[in-house]
């Protein structure tokens, strides 16, 4: 329907269709879906000029002045009442009505008689800045914010467009200022939400647009000094100043100037938003955490403990901030006692809890990049503010808990260093952190160490959970039972559970089987064997089926395990695979991460291999188990991938696999799961090293090579890609390093670094072509050209593009040859044969349109569009860059958005529209690209020029600047010195 956004379709109580009216772009009507016709331009005029009177009766004099000033025709009066004529036709009976020798339009009235009632996008748009006034006011800015997005996207296009009159020409003036206003308190909210990022793009076009609105050159200066970059928001104002001297004459305004100033003196009051941004579907609300894990119900004993904690917590008001370190071996109840501590608290801290278990204990600890992410997140700021550095990530997240009382418990620490960057380091918060090492080194920490319960809270603990009856008779059996536990609080809960759980046991049977099995218990004073002997009175108990599960979930590294993937372990139905897991949760010994997920404590996981080492019979069943785990991903993952890429023959080339994997039919459903996957994945790749699965696991890391374009995962992936180099190579597997180098060569290439991927690239052709492995090398040759391409060597890349092609032909692989061919046009264009660029770019194109459309399509359209900007057909490569976009977007591939967004900027450029140029070439630095600081330094440079041509000398010399460093650090010598000189023509302007 070709409707107006945001204005909803009502129905009159009679059921009839409600009228609706735009004047925020063309002037129209609808009567419910249906499109009414509005006549002449004169005609539309008319209707302009009623519906803008707001109910009010325009006498025929103020309407012929509205429609043709002061030289109106001699039938002006006739012209008129002809057009009221027609229109009250088309309209519902009782809207345009005759009165007093005029006319108006009543929507309210629509709702007689065959009429409906009606709506005016103008209206409806006022009504959502006066609610956006009100959130405003009460502090809800992000609700605010929302309603003036509403209220902004009802514009479509120019008003009035196309009407004629001096009255519409008045109208229009106000409407567009009205729309600039309220974009400007929309931007302001952004940026006090910590969207800066995001409106540097839009803040540009809007200044390119508006060159003499101080207002938002000032929302661009802080815009670019909260993103990092201070010398092009200090540049912003020179710019301004030149311009307002230059055109009126005059200084920047005071704030203008005090801005600069506080830039200059880096006054950290600048550097952060005031607010957090909070999702608009929770606005009604601000956001306070809860993510305390829930309290154990029979919490006993350390009184001494809650009380000390329980001081410091309630004495954090107007301190700094107030930390207490809680140390003490494994089972010890340290996370226990903290978390019953931080629920006691709950009322010092009324703007919520945070919880995160950092994973210390284990191989892999939590990274604080990754914490901070899940914090900012959980106080409401979006994805997009979030920064990506640990120093930026940290800094928010300080200033999002200013002015807060937030308690946060970081259970399971490694060290202080892990600890520092997620305290909030904020009057009023506070820090809860548990750790097996005491933190000496944390600054200004409240240390307590735990020691182990006494007899008396141990045995207090041990009724409480099996209960007062069966312990009173056997009060001495359950004191050797508290005291074969070592008095460990987490082995007292586990040997009483097992026992509330058999109530045909005595407590004496229960002490029976701990003196049985454990001749050694002096030994659980000793650190991690007090731990290992309580669970293996937990698992000793366990039923055949439970151990087993128990011992072989345990092999497999990663930070949990899906229900489908532990099926795969255990090599058992799903339903039965997730009846014995759930059973497993119930003992303790296991926890439910989600629905369907799994994991283990990092000591029980230690214990569970233990004894995977020491029961599994036969012995081959250990490595049977990650063998069908690994069967598991690959099978799927080489599922995913045919479907992103249907078509290429590179999955009839992975190794065979014995264990299935899941199957799907949605393509975002299988990038579902290999994201949702994508730790326990690449965990699985490195466990492979050294064993027989070596082939497979590199085959499943190629399979699953789109975890490194996302973004997201790029770092994890290039680092199990060099442990599979390192593995394979010392295994001595020519095919498998082969493929193992390819691997490598992506991340390498996707961050810019083109001499490593070179390097990289060759020796995977080497190796393949030794291990005649045909896939593999045409890989490698269409890798090394590209290497070509990045050095702009462009003859020497053709070659490679061309044997690659002979082969993906050969094998009769048309999405990898489309591929290539991609990157022959490349080639072609780079030695100035743009004819023969563009021909072979189409032919690509075509044959991923009849493959289908998938995430390779991009591909295609992306050449093309590239070519046809080098042949100057700048309205064609648009095309075909917003349908490479769209393709990107709908596959995350967020660095591709970025690269695509800077080829854009690029056609923008040639075609001399340097505001579009430049909000293109923000967007691009704001998702950042393909080719890493390197291409950030090229992007730089394309929106210097921009900027260049908009007057914006200044801010263009500082991009200039900071793309120079980029470009000399990052092997990007030719185009450094193209920006040299840029900046001695700059200079000598």
């Amino acid at each position: 329907m070709d409707g107006v956004p945001g204005v909803p379709e009502q129905r009159s109580p009679e059921g009839s269709a409600a009228l609706r009216f735009s004047v925020l772009g063309p002037v129209r009507a609808w009567r419910g879906a249906e499109a009414l016709p509005t006549g002449s331009p004169q005609q539309r005029a008319l209707l302009a000029a009623l519906l803008l009177r707001e109910g009010r009766t325009a006498t025929a004099g103020e309407l012929i002045d509205a429609l043709w000033g002061d030289e109106p025709p001699s039938q002006a009066l006739a012209a008129v009442r002809t057009y009221a004529s027609r229109l009250r036709k088309v309209l519902s009976p009782g809207v345009l009505v005759s009165e007093s020798g005029g006319y108006a339009i009543r929507l309210s009235d629509a709702s007689g008689p065959g009429g409906a009632g009606g709506t005016l996008d103008l209206a409806v748009a006022q009504e959502l800045a006066a609610d956006a006034e009100k959130a405003k006011a009460a502090g809800d800015l992000c609700h605010a914010r929302a309603l003036l997005n509403k209220a902004l996207n009802l514009w479509d296009g120019e008003v009035l467009a196309s009407v004629p009159g001096p009255y519409a020409e008045t109208q229009r003036a106000r409407l567009d200022e009205w729309r600039l206003q309220l974009t400007e308190t929309r931007l302001d909210m952004d940026l006090e939400q910590g969207c800066h990022a995001e409106a540097v793009s839009e803040l540009t076009a809007l200044t390119a647009a508006h060159p003499l609105r101080e207002r938002l050159r000032e929302l661009l200066m802080l815009a670019l000094y909260r993103s990092g970059r201070q010398a092009e928001a200090l540049a912003v104002y020179a710019d301004t100043r030149r311009l307002l001297a230059d055109e009126l004459g005059v200084d920047p305004r005071p704030g203008l100037q005090e801005l600069q100033q506080r830039i200059l003196q880096a006054d950290p009051d600048l550097a952060e938003p005031s607010a957090p941004l909070v999702p608009p579907e929770v606005a009604a609300a601000p956001v306070r955490p809860a993510q305390l894990p829930a309290t154990v119900p029979d919490f006993t004993g350390r009184a001494s403990f809650v009380s000390e904690l329980s001081e410091v917590l309630a004495t954090s008001e107007g301190r700094v901030m107030a930390v207490s370190a809680l140390a003490g071996i494994g089972g010890v109840g340290k996370t226990t006692l903290a978390v019953h501590v931080a629920h006691q608290s709950r009322g010092v801290f009324p703007d919520g809890q945070l919880y995160v278990d950092l994973q210390g204990a284990g191989a892999r600890a939590a990274e604080p990049e990754a914490v901070l992410g899940a914090f900012l997140r959980a106080l409401g700021t979006a994805d997009s503010a979030i920064p990506d550095s640990l120093e930026e990530r940290a800094g928010l997240y300080r200033s999002v808990l200013d002015g807060r009382r937030v308690l946060v418990l970081l259970d399971n620490a490694r060290d202080a260093a892990q600890v520092r960057p997620l305290l909030p380091g904020t009057e009023g918060c506070a820090a809860l952190v548990t750790s097996r090492v005491r933190m000496v080194d944390l600054a200004g920490a409240h240390l307590v160490d735990l020691d182990v319960m006494s007899p008396e809270e141990a045995l207090q603990l041990f009724t409480r959970i099996v209960g007062e009856e069966r312990v009173a008779s056997e009060r001495q059996s359950a004191l050797d039972v508290v005291a074969a536990c070592g008095f460990l609080p987490l082995a007292i809960r586990i040997a009483a559970s097992r026992l509330a759980a058999r109530r045909t046991w005595t407590v004496s049977v229960l002490a029976a089987k701990l003196a049985d099995e454990r001749r050694r218990l002096d030994e659980l004073q000793a650190g991690d064997l007090a731990v290992k002997a309580t669970f293996e009175l937990g698992y000793g108990q366990l039923e055949a089926a439970q151990a087993r599960a128990f011992r072989l979930l345990g092999l497999a590294d990663g930070p949990d395990i899906s229900l489908a993937a532990a099926a795969a372990v255990l090599d058992l139905p799903v339903e039965e695979t997730e009846d014995v897991l759930e059973s497993l949760v119930d003992t303790s010994l296991l926890e439910s991460a989600a629905p369907g997920r799994y994991r283990y404590h990092d000591l029980v996981r230690l214990y569970a291999r233990a004894c995977a080492e020491r029961d599994e019979h036969p012995p081959g069943e250990r490595a049977a188990a990650m063998s069908r785990l690994l069967d598991f991903y690959l099978a799927t993952a080489a599922g995913v991938y045919a479907i992103e890429r249907p078509g290429d023959r590179l999955v009839d080339h992975l190794e065979p696999t014995r264990y299935p994997g899941l199957r799907f039919t949605d393509g975002s459903a299988a990038l579902d799961w290999l994201y949702t996957e994508a730790a326990p994945l690449l965990a699985c790749v490195r466990q492979a090293a050294g064993t027989d699965r070596l082939r497979r696991a590199v085959d499943l890391l190629w399979a699953s090579r789109d975890l490194n374009e996302s973004g997201a995962n790029t770092h994890q992936y290039e680092t199990t890609a060099k442990a599979m180099c390192d593995a394979t190579q010392a295994a001595g597997d020519t095919r498998a390093e082969g493929r193992a180098r390819l691997t490598l060569t992506h991340p390498l290439l996707v961050s810019g670094r083109i001499q490593q991927t070179a390097e990289q690239a060759q020796l995977a052709m080497d190796l393949a072509i030794a291990a005649d492995d045909a896939m593999a090398t045409s890989w490698a040759a269409n890798d090394l050209g590209l290497t070509f391409l990045h050095q702009e060597r462009f003859a020497g890349g053709k070659p490679y593009f061309e044997q690659a092609i002979e082969v993906y032909r050969e094998m009769g692989n048309r999405p990898l040859e489309a591929l290539s061919l991609c990157n022959l046009s490349r080639a072609h264009l780079g030695m100035g044969n743009i004819d023969k660029a563009v021909e072979i770019a189409q032919r690509a194109l075509a044959t991923y349109l009849e493959i289908g459309k998938t995430l390779r399509l991009a591909n295609g359209h992306f050449t093309l569009g590239i070519a046809l900007t080098r042949a100057g057909r700048h309205a064609e490569a648009l095309g075909q860059f917003s349908d490479a976009l769209a393709v990107f977007v709908s596959h995350r591939q967020r660095l591709w958005e970025g690269t695509t967004n800077f080829r854009m900027a690029e056609v923008h450029l040639a075609a001399r529209r340097p505001a579009q140029a430049a909000q293109h070439a923000e967007q691009a630095l704001a998702l950042g690209c393909i080719g890493g600081d390197r291409m950030q330094g090229v992007v730089l440079t394309l929106l210097g020029r921009a900027l260049t041509m908009l007057g914006q000398v200044d801010r263009a010399r500082a991009c200039w600047r900071e793309a120079l460093n980029l470009l000399e650090s990052n092997g990007g010598a030719a185009q450094a010195e193209e920006v040299r000189a840029l900046l001695t023509h700059a200079a000598a302007a």
